[in-house]
């Protein structure tokens, strides 16, 4: 009973921190990434003992998209602040590389070699949040659409796996992602009119 009482804690607080994580990106805040990687930390012992071995790869892949993203974002190619934009056809193939070759690769090993009970849906919500993260990255604004697509699939797996607090937390993410989406367009949008002026 202490067990799942700390359990039901560290959900709250790795809860809180991804909460301000995601509300820093949807303002296009850099220090989002500051409060991801505590988040991260936190849902990692959680996930473990759930079961969920490919969310822990996520949550891992997670850690180094952020401490990667926050540097991209400061920094950029250029050496200064890299803009939000559109992916290029190229960018789309990569990502969408990343959602068949993760999901293959996860599956199998879930399969085969764990005690997963979920193994396929855990594949399929790990393969689109890794594309997620990297376009997140790279500031681009197809990472909320795929981040959706991760948070849709992972809701009901979270409440089978009785992690209440995290189905919510997904829930809330996934309108924060609708909102971000909106944002961003509207921040290209004003990029684009200010350009053409």
């Amino acid at each position: 009973m202490e067990f799942l009482s700390q359990l039901v804690l560290l959900q709250w607080l790795g809860t809180a921190f991804g909460v301000v994580q995601v509300l820093l990106a949807r303002q296009n805040n850099v220090h989002n990434y500051l409060f991801g990687i505590i988040a991260v930390v936190i849902s990692i012992w959680v996930l473990y003992q759930s079961r969920l071995y490919a969310d822990i790869l996520l949550n891992l892949y997670y850690l180094v998209m952020s401490i990667y993203g926050w540097f991209y974002w400061k920094l950029g190619k250029q050496k200064r602040e890299a803009p939000i934009s559109c992916t290029t056809t190229k960018e789309k193939g990569i990502a969408m590389g990343i959602v068949l070759g993760c999901f293959v690769l996860m599956a199998y090993w879930l399969d085969q070699h764990t005690d997963s009970d979920v193994p396929f849906w855990d594949a399929l919500v790990v393969a689109f949040a890794w594309a997620g993260m990297w376009l997140m990255a790279k500031r681009k604004i197809e990472n909320w659409a795929y981040l959706n697509i991760s948070n849709l699939i992972s809701v009901p797996l979270l409440i089978y796996k009785e992690l209440y607090i995290y189905a919510g937390l997904t829930t809330f993410l996934f309108a924060v992602a609708i909102s971000g989406y909106i944002k961003w367009k509207g921040i290209i949008d004003k990029e684009r009119n200010e350009a053409f002026a």
